[in-house]
């Protein structure tokens, strides 16, 4: 069994920082040890993290990787590439991919998919429709992370919009319910208002036409059905400050609605059209200045519970249009760390609310076995990261299969330099080994 050594690091856990060294043992975390001194001897590899963070794997627990079905522009082993280059260490895929992940056939086929290629470790949400929820009950809860409830169109369209489906998976479960919140009478108004002669709209109307009032009602009845029922709600990639309203600012272990921000919408906003065009058009949309900013605040405390990417790749090819013709999502998971540490330099969140939001409340919320923090016994899920001299993303260095970043030209002051996945050094200064893969993320 090998053992590393990774000492001469400040180790960022639990709401704590520490100079210290971790030691791994095969796949697991067997001892932290605080302060300059460690055992010299005894170990197969020894990093000497000097200057850096020790912090743990990344979760993120909402990605689009694409596969099966649509492979062209993305698929498990690539974007895993991506993901361990950006320090993320487990993943949760969503089900709008062909064939749908809403019977239990496709989902275990793409549990086996991920079994067989991905870098991370992963799991599967199961997709809600208007007329599978009798199936949720056969569901294997310890490998399932959730249901994916489509309460507005989007890629894939797997809308559900009949009140008795939405009321019938609502109280149908005791599994965590991650919504898409966006009233589609209210985009389809939108729509009809703003839509062209040649069936398309400016890309500056995208926020205009999924609209804030699209994501408040929507979210609302959300919020509104889960408190009737006492379901577990987490609303996905939040996009106004105004749907913060309906969340709670207690602790994570004491809610049963919570939220999740993603990196398009603390990173970016209305303005970037201009200059970004259809590369930042996403569902929901990038909003005005003033909800990015209530959202990057709203990190510091309670309101909102997770960060995660939606990372959702397209090609080029696919981003040309307007607000109605272009296709929705962007690449985002290999810099979202990066992203992050950002926020962390412009003294947003510091360095400790970063682990909790990404790493520790991850866990927590989907209640993973023995993942998110530094324990000793726990998976040796770890990411090493230092501030650098500034340096410029760049096609070239994008691992995405779409091959392309909305962040190329930004530059960061961080690099990512290790990542380990259960003991495992996946990553190492800008080089992957494939040799070993993730394991089925579990749920107690």
């Amino acid at each position: 069994m090998n053992r590393t050594l990774i000492h001469n690091v400040v180790i960022v856990n639990e709401g704590q920082r520490f100079k210290g060294a971790v030691v791994i043992e095969g796949e697991c975390i067997t001892a932290i040890i605080d302060g300059q001194a460690f055992p010299e001897a005894g170990y197969d590899v020894v990093i000497d993290g000097a200057g850096g963070f020790l912090l743990p794997g990344i979760i993120d627990s909402h990605v689009h990787f694409r596969d099966p079905g649509l492979t062209h522009k993305a698929d498990i082993e690539s974007e895993s590439r991506a993901a361990v280059a950006g320090g993320v260490t487990s993943v949760m895929d969503m089900p709008n991919t062909n064939p749908q992940t809403t019977t239990l056939e496709a989902w275990e086929a793409k549990m086996d998919n991920f079994a067989q290629h991905s870098l991370t470790n992963y799991s599967c949400y199961f997709g809600a429709t208007n007329s599978n929820y009798e199936l949720f009950g056969k569901l294997d809860k310890r490998l399932t992370p959730g249901i994916k409830l489509f309460m507005g169109s989007s890629t894939g369209n797997m809308l559900v919009d009949r009140k008795e489906s939405l009321r019938q998976i609502f109280g149908g479960t005791d599994m965590l319910i991650m919504a898409h919140c966006e009233d589609q009478h209210t985009i389809s108004e939108n729509t009809a208002k703003y839509k062209g002669d040649d069936g398309d709209a400016p890309i500056e109307l995208h926020p205009v036409i999924r609209s804030e009032e699209a994501c408040w009602l929507s979210s609302r009845l959300a919020v509104e059905l889960a408190q009737e029922t006492g379901a577990r709600l987490h609303i996905a990639h939040i996009s106004t400050a105004r749907e913060l309203s309906l969340l709670s600012d207690e602790p994570l272990t004491q809610k049963r609605i919570t939220g999740e921000v993603c990196i398009s919408h603390l990173m970016f906003n209305d303005g970037d059209y201009q200059r970004l065009g259809a590369r930042v058009k996403c569902n929901p949309a990038v909003k005005g200045i003033a909800d990015q900013q209530a959202l990057q605040q709203a990190l510091q405390g309670n309101l909102l519970d997770t960060v995660a990417t939606d990372h959702a790749p397209h090609l080029l090819s696919e981003k040309q249009g307007g607000a109605l013709k272009a296709m929705s999502g962007m690449p985002s998971i290999q810099f979202s760390l990066n992203c992050m540490l950002e926020l962390v330099d412009q003294g947003i969140i510091s360095i400790e609310t970063l682990v909790q939001k990404m790493c520790h409340n991850p866990a927590l919320l989907y209640h993973i076995e023995k993942r998110g923090f530094i324990r000793p016994g726990y998976q040796a899920d770890l990411v090493l990261v230092r501030p650098t001299e500034p340096w410029t993303v760049t096609s070239n260095i994008v691992q995405s299969k779409c091959g392309w970043s909305p962040l190329e030209g930004h530059s960061f002051n961080w690099r990512i330099e290790h990542t380990f996945v259960n003991g495992h050094h996946v990553f190492a200064d800008g080089k992957i080994d494939e040799t070993n893969k993730g394991n089925a993320l579990v749920f107690n």
